[in-house]
């Protein structure tokens, strides 16, 4: 037994095992906590992505989506990335720069499920989410909580968006769909992090997406929101209305004394 303990392959067995527990473990509790699902893969639908993808994403992606120097390889990136990506119109991309824009999707709904499948079916990834998490249903208290915690930052408290570094920026989600709203979080598109459902839950990304839906739905009480730019730009609008009145009085006194 001492013989062993001191063999040179002793500390290479026990780094194997303690791989092995760790990667099992880790798969075992992301299966049981992710309950986002997409509908079973048929071949001909993941034929037909194929098709598509050899068509307009090869000659960035690669033949085999294995990535080449002008993008990222998609092998596990999941079918939700896909859809998220597509289904905005960010991708395919029409030009370099910091941060791909949204434009007009170039596809329809099947080709882009069809895509998604594709890619889904090269590799383990976030699938598209269950549809039971998408109905804004959810505490809007509690959504709007978590939002200021680990998305405010960023996006504003009231998700109108703001400026990032180096031309970058948060885009605003007044206008977002559900399913973007949950696939973003999933994801973590470009300069976003990942919020996987080990960090933050279903049922919390649903009362997330519940707070959003509140504000796009429900305007604001206190009068023009400004673009929800926050109490900067409020003050800023404040000042300088106050600062014109008192111009405009200034110039009327002196208009009556003359």
């Amino acid at each position: 037994m001492n013989g062993l303990r001191r063999s040179p392959m002793a500390f290479g067995i026990v780094l194997f095992a303690g791989l092995l527990v760790v990667g099992t473990g880790y798969t075992a509790v992301q299966a049981a906590v992710s309950p986002s699902t997409s509908a079973t893969r048929s071949q001909e639908q993941v034929d037909l992505g194929k098709k598509i993808f050899l068509s307009n994403c090869a000659s960035c992606h690669g033949k085999n989506a294995e990535g080449t120097l002008n993008a990222p390889s998609l092998i596990g990136v999941g079918e939700a990335s896909v859809d998220f990506q597509v289904s905005t119109g960010r991708m395919p991309g029409a030009a370099s720069g910091p941060q791909l824009e949204v434009k007009p999707v170039q596809f329809t709904e099947e080709q882009i499920s069809a895509l998604a499948a594709y890619v889904g079916s090269l590799a383990d990834g976030p699938s598209i989410p269950d549809a039971a998490y998408l109905q804004a249903n959810g505490d809007v208290s509690k959504g709007g909580e978590l939002f200021r915690i680990n998305c405010a930052m960023c996006h504003n408290a009231l998700g109108a968006g703001g400026a990032l570094t180096q031309g970058k920026y948060a885009p605003n989600l007044m206008g977002s769909s559900e399913k973007t709203i949950y696939e973003a979080m999933l994801t973590g598109p470009q300069n976003m992090p990942v919020f996987n459902d080990a960090n933050i839950t279903p049922q919390d990304k649903n009362d997330i997406i519940t707070y959003l839906k509140y504000l796009q739905n429900n305007r604001s009480v206190g009068g023009d929101e400004l673009g929800n730019l926050g109490p900067v730009v409020e003050g800023l609008v404040a000042w300088l209305g106050m600062l014109g009145l008192i111009i405009a009085i200034t110039i009327w006194l002196g208009a009556k004394s003359n």
